[in-house]
């Protein structure tokens, strides 16, 4: 029996082909994207067939048999769409796109050594991967007309040929570019070149020329296809030379030929040997091109635009829900760059440096010199030791970081398939992919928003006729947007869906016993649509795959709570919903206000922190049962920290010290018996018998051997601001 990789192979093997997975899924949708009429394109058909390849080849070697057999049969059917032996129609794209879900639950039961469950659904997309058939060859090559030099079709590739046929049967212009380079520089010289003309158009082969001229210099000719007219080309081309390939001219007299201008009205550069140019021929008309294209004018249906679902359903590509699955990432690794790598490895030599300065000292100060001499020495070298200490803290972060795109492209791919499912057409709108957040909050993240979309894809999207009746277009808008707002991050979700209904949700909270008809009745109307984060809670009337049992929206309240994040809802009846998640860059090592309360000292996150104020007791007021404070005319609610946690002592006399915290729009001051300092934490779990705790988000050590409690601000702000005015849930607030 074969030895068991190690757990490290294991885990790089998992790293590596989420990373290829996650490429493979990007790369597919943004075929998705291509619009009506136009073909995919080139580039990323081949960057799609090479991750594809590249799984199969990863998986072959750790011996992962399932995901080598689908993997080949994606790559055999990659090859026939970007070969043109079969089309991308909307049934061969949801074939392709079922492969990476399944791909990660492969790797996922590999990660954690669990049976081979995917076993059957993996062979069964695989069959139905490869029973696709290739299209009919065309009776007469569109490449034989074309006035190419003698040998060029014998050195050109299988896929270089079909995109030459590909740009004549569209009916784009066919160039001859040709350039020459010092042999020194002359690859970043060629990729140059490629990059200036690929806006442009498409690069098809690029081959040495046969030109023969400085030994010193080496020639290349770049076979080009493109719509524009010749003088686009030669402006995207710089000093290289251009010159169109026309058909091959049928024999005619000569002074036919002498006469005819040269295509393009192309000139002799002064100064410069020109190479011998082509024969002169007009382009393709169009007619011509459909005439000598006959056999293959069935050209392959294009695909919508990704995320707005085709009226008609297709055969879904695996059988089975999998609506509650989820989207986080199998592996936890971060792909860091060297060069970030190389500066953290320069900060520890540099500490290194001055630990053996502080070394040096200590063992002068045991050999009785001086003391005021070595306290500035000493002095000077503790500052040089936070400096450094501060940027490794700083390049540690940022390798902790990831852009949030790679939970919104998978968000992508979840859109599409409910909406195939439920029969509705929806377009997704994503901003701020790049916007960066902790690696670990990232994931954690995944969850709450896969629950938001479907929640705004089932309740809020109305079917396309009452969209049509209610005057709105035919598809709904979801827009999954992110900014960062200084030390935090705002993710927001919001649709152009029928809003929350609240006179639904007051009826149901008074059905269902969460509270009296009078106590309902009082809540203001945010408070009512807060309701929606009560435990069980739900509007629907049938219960779905998706929704309908009660449970998704308080678990993203409590998701997002464990990441000191805090989540405001606002919705209008008839225009749409919108859900707001404000979350802190990191949850790793942070600035934080040392504070003492109730005869304990807490660590406030500084992130959260707007002011802190002093007022006398007397400028406190009561409203109801809550203090409250008078700050520029704006009234914050007022808690007293030491209360809060269970600590009741009486405060000191005098003045108190007021932190004023802040989330989102939310807004409340935490009276607190003194101030001790800031000093940066790092926060610690603290275990599962503690982890329900509200307002404590961890622990952490002062570095005095005194470990301390850090607060949850946004756990405390929801429990003071929001659960006040919210009715009482079972002994608990909502």
């Amino acid at each position: 029996m074969a030895d068991r990789p190690s757990q490290k192979a294991v885990s790089d093997f998992v790293s590596e082909a989420q990373e290829n997975i996650e490429a493979l899924d990007r790369d597919l949708l943004r075929l998705e994207d291509t619009r009506h009429g136009q073909e995919a394109d080139p580039d990323t058909l081949n960057a799609v067939f090479r991750a594809a390849h590249s799984l199969k080849g990863l998986s072959a070697m750790f011996g992962v048999e399932r995901m080598t057999k689908l993997a080949h049969a994606l790559e055999d059917r990659l090859d026939h769409v970007r070969m043109g032996r079969q089309p991308l129609d909307p049934r061969t794209l949801d074939l392709l796109l079922a492969a990476p879900a399944l791909f990660s639950r492969i790797i996922g039961e590999e990660a954690e050594q669990k049976p081979a469950a995917t076993a059957a659904a993996a062979a069964d997309l695989a069959a139905r991967l490869g029973g696709g058939e290739a299209a009919p060859v065309a009776a007469q090559d569109l490449l034989d007309g074309l006035d190419l030099a003698e040998g060029v079709r014998g050195v050109l590739t299988e896929y270089e040929e079909h995109r030459l046929r590909a740009n004549v049967q569209k009916g784009a212009h066919l160039y001859r570019v040709r350039a020459g380079f010092d042999l020194a520089t002359f690859d970043s010289g060629l990729d140059g070149l490629k990059r200036r003309l690929k806006p442009a158009g498409e690069v098809i082969s690029t081959l040495p020329s046969a030109d023969a001229g400085d030994p010193s210099t080496i020639s290349f000719d770049v076979l080009f296809g493109s719509a524009q007219a010749i003088e686009e080309v030669r402006a995207a081309a710089g000093d290289a030379l251009v010159d169109l390939i026309g058909r091959r001219a049928a024999k005619a007299p000569a002074s036919s030929a002498a006469e005819s201008p040269a295509p393009g009205g192309a000139e002799e550069t002064p100064g410069r040997t020109r190479a011998a140019p082509l024969p002169s021929a007009l382009p393709l008309t169009p007619g011509e091109l459909a005439a000598a294209g006959e056999a293959r004018r069935d050209a392959p249906p294009s695909v919508p635009r990704a995320g707005l679902s085709a009226p008609e359903r297709h055969e879904p590509a695996l059988a089975g829900p999998e609506v509650d699955a989820s989207i986080r990432s199998v592996s936890q690794a971060v792909r860091v760059d060297i060069q970030k790598l190389d500066g953290l490895m320069n900060l520890v030599g540099e500490l290194v440096l001055v630990k053996t300065s502080l070394l040096r000292l200590t063992e002068r100060l045991r050999n009785g010199e001086e003391a005021t001499t070595l306290g500035l020495e000493l002095h000077r070298e503790t500052r040089s030791l936070d400096r450094k200490l501060n940027e490794l803290q700083g390049g540690l972060l940022e390798v902790r970081m990831v852009p949030l795109g790679q939970v919104f492209d998978k968000l992508s791919r979840m859109v599409r398939k409910l909406t195939r499912e439920l029969g509705k057409q929806v377009e997704l709108e994503v901003r701020g992919s790049e916007v960066e957040l902790d690696k670990l909050i990232v994931e954690e993240l995944s969850d709450p928003l896969m629950h938001l979309i479907r929640n705004s894809l089932d309740h809020a999207i109305e079917p396309p006729e009452a969209r049509v009746a209610a005057g709105k277009a035919v598809a709904g808008r979801i827009t999954l947007a992110a900014e960062q707002k200084g030390n935090h991050v705002v993710v927001s979700v919001a649709d152009d869906g029928a809003g929350i209904d609240e006179r639904r949700v007051r009826e149901v909270a008074v059905e269902r016993g969460f509270a009296s008809a009078e106590a309902i009745a009082q809540l203001s109307r945010r408070d009512a649509l807060n309701l929606i984060f009560v435990p069980g809670f739900s509007t629907a009337r049938e219960v779905t795959a998706l929704s309908g049992r009660g449970v998704g929206m308080d678990v993203v309240k409590n998701n997002i709570g464990a990441l000191s994040g805090i989540i405001d809802l606002q919705s209008e009846r008839g225009v749409g919903t919108r859900v707001e998640i404000t979350l802190p860059v990191t949850l790793a090592i942070i600035r934080a206000l040392v504070v003492a309360g109730g005869g304990n000292t807490y660590a406030v996150p500084l992130n959260s922190v707007l002011e802190i104020v002093t007022v006398e007791p007397s400028e406190l007021r009561t409203i109801g049962l809550r203090e409250v404070l008078s700050l520029r005319g704006v009234t914050l609610p007022l808690v007293r920290l030491g209360r809060f946690l269970g600590a009741d002592r009486p405060a000191p006399p005098g003045p108190i010290f007021v932190v004023v915290v802040g989330l989102a729009q939310e807004r409340l001051g935490l009276a607190v018996d003194g101030l001790i300092g800031q000093q940066d934490i790092v926060v610690k779990p603290l275990g599962r018998a503690l982890a329900g705790v509200r307002g404590i988000a961890g622990a952490t050590d002062l570095g005095n051997r005194h470990t301390v409690l850090v607060l949850d601000v946004g756990a405390i702000i929801e429990e003071v601001v929001r659960g006040e005015a919210a009715p009482e849930v079972g002994g608990e607030r909502p």
